[in-house]
């Protein structure tokens, strides 16, 4: 059995604010420990249930803030930018299950540093389904016919999954109080925590669908301002919503509407705000 592990930072155990995820910041040493071991606890719990493959694919900023040298043994790891489907890199078909860690919720919803890919995005839809990080990572994985089994974050994208998924399995690490401060287990606790539903949530993987994504969806990002719609205009195909700060783009499926998606927020972030 094969399982693919989306490992993002902002959800994970004890991190409540941006000096722990800014790998220019005085906490982001110590966070990627703790990300690394919060990791390996998923990874133990997977093998003990008979996961003879875990792949992990680092899915936060620039990609590369899992330690391997201190990564689980018979894990794989994928590592670094610039890669074709960024959060779900390498997701496909051969994997019996799919688990997001360090996760949180989508932006403009409460949560600890809550957002979507990018702080100038103020929602995605799909269709008219609005989703965040998790919901457009889980219709990639539906697409494969692979289900989202668990969670892990704190306990806004707990909530945020389970109205997504049902019967989804959720480990709530933290607790927010803002966007920027949690009420959290230690890492230990966490980990006991993590490694008790990494096991429940692979015994009851056959109770879990595959979050089916729609034929021929339509991508809209709602900008929080006209000159980041108008960058990720400049994307061929694309049309600015009149009156709106959305960007819309009609794609083949949801595989390149997530492409898409990652071309907008990256020309969006050239926006000058001076």
């Amino acid at each position: 059995m094969k399982l693919f592990l989306s490992v993002d930072m902002e959800g994970i155990t004890g991190l409540p604010d941006y000096t722990y995820v800014d790998s220019s910041e005085l906490n982001y040493d110590r966070a990627r420990r703790i990300m690394t071991e919060e990791t390996n606890y998923v990874i133990e719990a997977a093998r003990k249930s008979g996961c003879e493959e875990v792949l992990v694919n680092d899915s936060h900023s620039k990609m590369n803030n899992l330690l391997i040298d201190q990564l689980h043994p018979e894990a794989q790891l994928i590592t670094g930018d610039v890669k074709p489907l960024s959060m779900v890199q390498s997701l496909d078909d051969s994997y019996a299950g799919a688990m997001f860690i360090g996760y949180h919720a989508r932006a403009g919803q409460r949560g600890v540093m809550s957002h979507s890919m990018i702080f100038g995005v103020r929602n995605f839809y799909i269709n008219d389904v609005e989703v965040g990080e998790l919901g457009f990572n889980a219709y990639v994985a539906g697409y494969y016919g692979v289900p989202v089994l668990l969670v892990a974050g704190d306990n806004c994208a707990a909530k945020e999954a389970e109205g997504l998924i049902p019967n989804i399995t959720t480990a709530v690490v933290k607790e927010t109080i803002s966007r920027s401060s949690v009420k959290s287990l230690t890492p230990v606790k966490a980990g006991e925590l993590i490694q008790e539903k990494v096991t429940a949530a692979l015994k009851k993987r056959n109770l879990v669908k595959p979050l089916t994504p729609p034929d021929n969806p339509v991508l809209r990002i709602e900008f929080n301002n006209y000159g980041q719609a108008e960058w990720a205009n400049l994307m061929p195909k694309t049309e600015i919503e009149p009156g709106t700060t959305i960007v819309k783009y009609k794609a083949k499926d949801i595989i390149e509407a997530y492409q898409a998606m990652i071309v907008m927020t990256e020309l969006a972030m050239h926006t000058s705000f001076s």
